[in-house]
């Protein structure tokens, strides 16, 4: 007999202690993945090679991978749910089986799975709680809610027009806004490229074209990686950057007199180059940078 109660605590201490982890590091790395101790000593909770991860101690699946680069069609279904292939099974095999049975069992249990995004060779981004909502035995996948509140729209494949901005908020909110900051703090080494802190607590991804324009792509090549008060200096113009990499301060601000944040945290960052990734596909598109330095300048 299953103790939903008990299985629903040690659900949430691991979402807890993601969370913590993901908050002080900005990706969860396969190593810490392999030895998380979230209040019942440590325990590997994603699969070395599986993409479902069903521990014997759990009534249902504990967490799931989803890699944008494999060869499984998992990806964003409609509006609001997510579809999740099966896990491949040996031919003569029963393609619900195996790994997958406990993918289902979640969802008759209703219990609440992780998501483990990957975003680069051994990183990963957790979304959660998901929950697995329905079963297309016909196209060998589940579909999935990202979201708890998601799970309870009448009709999630036709949606009102307030029905589909709030899924779209929920979206931007709980995954690609993370999945986008993991990536920008990967590429630049997890530091701000203008100042070169190193402490992602304190570190943004900032778009350099909005993402509320209809090319705001959450691309790395459309990511800065700044700590937060040269983001908030980036996005009022107090900061801007030349598309040849080269930091630029507005002209009243350098002629300012303040205490040493503005000396030491603005003025002198005045014609500094900005460190860019080693990946020539992840540095900051210089198309870009050049139509927001024409904002900045036309700012003062």
């Amino acid at each position: 007999m299953v103790d939903l109660p008990g299985e629903l605590t040690k659900r949430e201490a691991l979402m807890h202690a993601l969370a913590t982890e993901f908050a002080q590091r900005a990706v969860l790395t396969s190593q810490w993945l392999g030895r998380v101790d979230f209040g019942w000593g440590p325990q590997r909770i994603k699969d070395v090679s599986k993409g479902i991860w069903n521990p014997s101690s759990y009534a249902a699946t504990l967490t799931i991978v989803s890699d944008p680069d494999s060869e499984y069609d998992d990806g964003d279904h409609g509006d609001s749910l997510y579809r999740y292939s099966y896990e491949k099974r040996p031919i003569g095999q029963d393609p619900g089986g195996g790994s997958n049975a406990k993918l289902r069992e979640a969802m008759r249990l209703s219990l609440p799975i992780v998501m483990l995004r990957k975003v680069a060779a051994g990183e990963f981004v957790p979304i959660m709680p998901v929950y697995v909502v329905r079963e297309e035995p016909e196209h060998r996948r589940f579909l999935l809610a990202l979201d708890e509140s998601l799970r309870f729209l009448p009709d999630p494949s036709n949606l009102t027009d307030d029905q589909r901005r709030y899924v779209e908020r929920v979206m931007k909110q709980r995954v690609h806004q993370p999945v986008f900051r993991s990536r920008v703090l990967s590429a630049y080494e997890r530091k701000c490229a203008v100042c070169d802190l190193r402490k992602p607590p304190l570190l943004d991804a900032a778009h350099i074209t909005p993402d509320s324009a209809s090319y705001g792509h959450p691309l790395v090549a459309n990511g800065l990686a700044l700590c937060k008060i040269h983001h908030s200096a980036y996005d009022e113009n107090i900061l801007g950057i030349s598309p040849d990499y080269v930091v630029h301060i507005n002209h009243q601000v350098l002629i300012e007199v303040d205490g040493p944040m503005l000396k030491y945290g603005l003025q002198q960052m005045h014609q500094r180059r900005l460190w860019v990734p080693p990946r020539v596909g992840e540095r900051p598109d210089r198309d870009r940078l050049d139509a927001r330095f024409t904002e900045f300048k036309q700012a003062g």
